[in-house]
């Protein structure tokens, strides 16, 4: 091998020599993708809390939410009551009609508030009629529906359509607010 060769091979080698150790500190480090817990150790059986309330309903809205989608039903003073079930009709308090609620199952939510005021007028905006869908829940993940039913007695009822029968929880917020949760999947 010629001089100039082997003076050649010895500085290439002297440059791998250098270099690897810097490429192999430049290189990115994989970083863990932050992955969301979806534990819901909630049941499909009925939660219910009796007594009738005052305050009248004011609203209806939805959320969606890493690990369920959410019904909060807005009151407009304390929370009495409410009673949330699957059924495979939910029926029209007072006429017992059946309440077309689209959805591979349904859930009755009867809020036990009023959805008008003591004069008899409606206290949801806009007003809703029976059988009306109160909430867009096009692109949920779970809720394919949310119907207005009725408001009878003081009680306010409406059918929520879901996939399927999925485990949800029902729980009260700031004291004004009925919450309805309903899980993506069985945990």
């Amino acid at each position: 091998m010629s001089r100039t060769l082997r003076h050649l091979l010895t500085v290439v080698l002297a440059l791998t020599a250098v270099a690897l150790p810097l490429l192999a500190a430049t290189v990115a480090t994989p970083v863990p993708v932050a992955t969301t817990s979806c534990a819901t150790p909630w049941g499909s059986t009925p939660e219910w809390v009796m007594p009738l309330g005052r305050a009248t309903l004011t609203a209806v809205r939805t959320g969606r939410h890493d690990c369920f989608d959410r019904v909060v039903f807005d009151l407009a003073g304390p929370a009495a009551g409410y009673r949330v079930e699957y059924v495979d009709q939910v029926l029209q308090d007072g006429s017992g009609a059946v309440l077309p609620v689209p959805g591979g199952a349904r859930l009755l939510v009867n809020v036990n508030h009023p959805a008008y005021d003591d004069a008899g007028h409606p206290t949801i905006r806009p007003t809703p009629t029976a059988g009306q869908q109160v909430a867009d829940v096009r692109g949920y993940r779970t809720l394919r529906s949310v119907v207005y039913g009725s408001s009878f007695e003081g009680a306010t009822t409406f059918g929520v359509g879901v996939r399927a029968q999925l485990p949800f929880r029902v729980f009260t917020v700031d004291g004004s607010r009925v919450v309805v949760d309903v899980a993506h999947r069985w945990s």
